[in-house]
């Protein structure tokens, strides 16, 4: 059987006990390293299953699928996820790749960033589609991420956006090269995310466009190491976010729709400006 098993979001600990019998017993376990990351590292869960863990980067999860599937026919096979296996396109593909080779394959849930952002207060009912914020470089700023958050508010709907990651990314003239050099890990905080939606936002603005749905002055949350110790909230306006410092990835940044009582109520306990005080307390009207 091949495995595909939830992490959860903290620490090694975070795994179902179902999960972690079948992790002790298989023949193999792989961790994937390139969408998400615990708190933990790699050396830590090898100390907490009692087993060696293989580190499974993006080429071989994309490229080299015979290897991560080989004898899953006979034995069982683990690939472990940050969150749930589901929380990526990337493992639907994988699953698919298994039973176009006869493998039969089970998952195992757990919790993940798209359930776990009830913690910041807001009804994840009233959530509407996820975006992704990615990096800008000086060539290339996307901006429909911007759009998207907007026709979640027009319908009144929160969102959740899941800001980049790049592991184990090349540069232009490495890759060109076909030199196999990498470039450090980087991870998009709150604060980076906000910046780029500031800039779009003065961009329309320089063009003409004054009724914004998503300004400077919106209030947003930003979230740090969700289901960790260490997990932090901060409600702010997103200009203020631009100068948030929430430490240590991963970070996600939620931007409100319209919001019950309740909610407005549980986002005041995550901040202490006045000004974002104010500005909740009017949304009560």
């Amino acid at each position: 059987m091949f495995y595909l098993v939830g992490l959860g979001l903290g620490d090694a600990k975070d795994i179902t006990v179902k999960g972690l019998e079948v992790v002790k017993s298989a023949k193999r376990v792989y961790l994937e390293a390139y969408t998400s990351i615990l708190t933990v590292g790699k050396d830590a869960l090898e100390s907490f299953y009692g087993r060696e863990v293989i580190l499974a980067d993006r080429d071989m999860v994309e490229t080299e699928s015979d290897a991560l599937l080989a004898d899953s026919e006979t034995e069982d096979i683990v690939f472990l996820v940050v969150g749930d296996p589901f929380g990526a396109t990337t493992h639907t593909d994988l699953v698919l790749r298994a039973r176009q080779k006869g493998v039969q394959y089970k998952v195992i849930h757990n919790a993940s960033i798209m359930n776990a952002i009830g913690c910041c207060g807001l009804q994840l009912y009233n959530f509407g589609e996820t975006v992704s914020i990615v990096f800008w470089d000086e060539s290339w700023k996307p901006d429909s991420f911007y759009d998207k958050i907007c026709t979640n508010l027009q319908r009144g709907m929160h969102t959740l956006c899941l800001l980049d990651i790049k592991v184990k990314e090349q540069s232009i003239e490495n890759l060109m090269k076909g030199r196999k050099i990498y470039e450090p890990p980087r991870y998009m905080s709150v604060s980076k995310a906000a910046e780029q939606l500031v800039e779009i936002v003065e961009n329309k603005k320089s063009d003409g466009q004054t009724d914004l749905l998503l300004h400077e002055d919106s209030i947003c949350v930003g979230v740090a190491r969700v289901g960790a110790e260490t997990q932090t909230i901060c409600t702010s306006t997103l200009k203020s976010m631009t100068s948030c410092d929430l430490g240590e990835p991963l970070h996600s940044l939620v931007i409100p729709g319209h919001m019950h009582p309740l909610e407005l109520d549980m986002l005041k306990l995550f901040t202490t400006d006045g000004n974002v005080l104010q500005k909740l307390n009017k949304l009560y009207s």
